[in-house]
């Protein structure tokens, strides 16, 4: 079996060397792994950071540059477009989330308890999480939760990892941060068994990189609104 960890990055040369060497370094027993980078136009140094970088041998590497900056939507479809594994994760090129965790991530889909496992930044009370995120999340969660059923604590975590047979007769359409909630809208309309795992979490602030935006949880919420009076 292979898992496929989808990168997608927009200027994070300050990070996506480090992302990129604790992923490859990440070994978990009875998985095969690959990389797909998905570089969303980049205007920084980041993809001769990319380019420039040497992989462990024996690890498929895949790399894709866009001419121009789409959204983290587009790129994360670029990077499913490109993967090949039975089991892909989405993978953040900044340092808020730690690669460390996959084993614990992937434990469901290896006991066959789950089809889709989110990493919940919010089942661990240990994690500081700032209460402008922590609201607007909650906010965002429990709409989901009543629109389509759920009972998910963080709708919004960008640990999502999937078999690849979930995402079965689903067309994903985002192009930026609303990718997140389409995502989590089409897979509960199409049954999908969503379990959380905790996880933990290091917040970075705007200026040292955050791109989300207020708007961005008006698309979020109009992108869940648009999945429930509209089909899979």
């Amino acid at each position: 079996m292979r898992l496929s960890v989808i990168i997608p990055v927009y200027n994070e040369e300050q990070t996506i060397d480090e992302v990129i060497s604790r992923v490859s370094a990440v070994e978990i027993d009875g998985l095969e792994k690959e990389i797909v980078i998905a570089n969303d136009g980049s205007t920084d140094g980041t993809r001769r950071i990319i380019d420039s970088r040497g992989w462990p041998a024996g690890l498929p590497v895949h790399v894709y540059h866009s001419p121009i900056n789409l959204g983290k939507g587009a790129a994360v479809r670029i990077g499913l477009g490109f993967a090949t594994g039975d089991v892909l994760l989405i993978q953040d090129a900044d340092l808020e989330l730690d690669p460390r965790e996959y084993g614990s991530l992937l434990a469901p889909l290896q006991a066959g308890t789950a089809d889709v496992v989110y990493g919940s930044r919010f089942l661990n009370p240990t994690v500081r999480v700032p209460n402008r995120t922590r609201l607007a999340n909650r906010f965002l969660t429990l709409l989901t939760n009543v629109l389509f059923g759920a009972r998910l604590t963080d709708m919004e975590t960008a640990y999502k990892v999937m078999r690849r047979e979930a995402l079965a007769g689903i067309r994903l359409r985002s192009v930026g941060f609303d990718i997140e909630p389409e995502l989590t809208a089409r897979l509960l309309r199409a049954g999908r068994r969503i379990v959380e795992v905790p996880i933990s979490y290091n917040p970075r602030r705007q200026d040292e990189g955050k791109k989300m935006r207020w708007i961005d949880g008006v698309d979020a919420i109009y992108m869940l609104l648009k999945c429930r009076l509209t089909k899979v």
